[in-house]
């Protein structure tokens, strides 16, 4: 699966990430979806220099979906205040190995991140430097053994969605790190950001940038599912 553009204007640009793709770049060298969004601008509007392009959040890798960016200091400026306050609306989909107890619920954790194993732990009360972390979720439905969820995450910690859901038995389908046994076949997880709802940061009108789901099979019939609970 490739990038998709999804949305463009000339302050902004939202992008769906294939999931083994990184946001920005770290340690590995591999081409990001930062770059990639560069090259894309540079070629379409033919820019002779370097092109301004910032994400103002981020997915991890194994993860599908929806990222926002920034093509402008002013928009930047504006989206980041905005996640601050959190008045940026983002809704993910994801495929679980369990059902959830209760069907829908808030979940408040505090999450530590060790940066040299790169895995998060959770705890249930404050300890040290761990960050408050927090998301509601709502079971859908069920596609064969899989659990649908629709999360809502009210902060945006590093793998908060994933070990935040492995605290309460629903580890994601194909997240090693987290609980599941099995991988997928392009080393992917089921979870998939679907939705951003906000105010544009420019001309201050309602936004709602949405990202179909990846074609891999564990994904076939969450379209349906999701759109007859509308």
């Amino acid at each position: 699966m490739e990038p998709e553009i999804i949305y463009e204007d000339n302050h902004l640009l939202a992008i769906n990430k294939p999931a083994g793709m990184l946001v920005q770049g770290d340690r590995t060298g591999d081409r990001t979806l930062t770059d990639w969004g560069k090259e894309y601008l540079k070629i379409k509007y033919a820019k002779p220099g370097a092109v301004f392009l910032h994400p103002v959040h981020r997915i991890d890798r194994p993860v599908s979906g929806a990222v926002l960016f920034a093509r402008t200091d002013k928009a930047l400026t504006r989206l980041t205040e905005m996640f601050k306050k959190r008045q940026i609306d983002k809704v993910y989909t994801a495929l679980c190995l369990q059902m959830p107890s209760p069907a829908s619920g808030t979940l408040k954790h505090w999450l530590l991140k060790d940066e040299q194993k790169n895995i998060v732990k959770a705890f249930r009360k404050q300890q040290g430097d761990a960050k408050e972390s927090e998301l509601f979720y709502q079971f859908l439905g069920k596609i064969g053994q899989q659990y649908v969820l629709e999360v809502n995450p009210v902060t945006g910690r590093p793998h908060q969605i994933r070990v935040q859901l492995s605290m309460i038995g629903c580890s994601i389908v194909g997240d090693l790190k987290y609980g599941a046994l099995v991988p997928l076949s392009d080393a992917s997880i089921g979870l998939h950001c679907l939705r951003m709802s906000f105010e544009h940061p420019v001309q201050k009108v309602p936004v709602v940038i949405q990202t179909p789901f990846p074609k891999l099979d564990v994904w076939k019939g969450v379209n349906a599912l999701i759109y007859s609970k509308k």
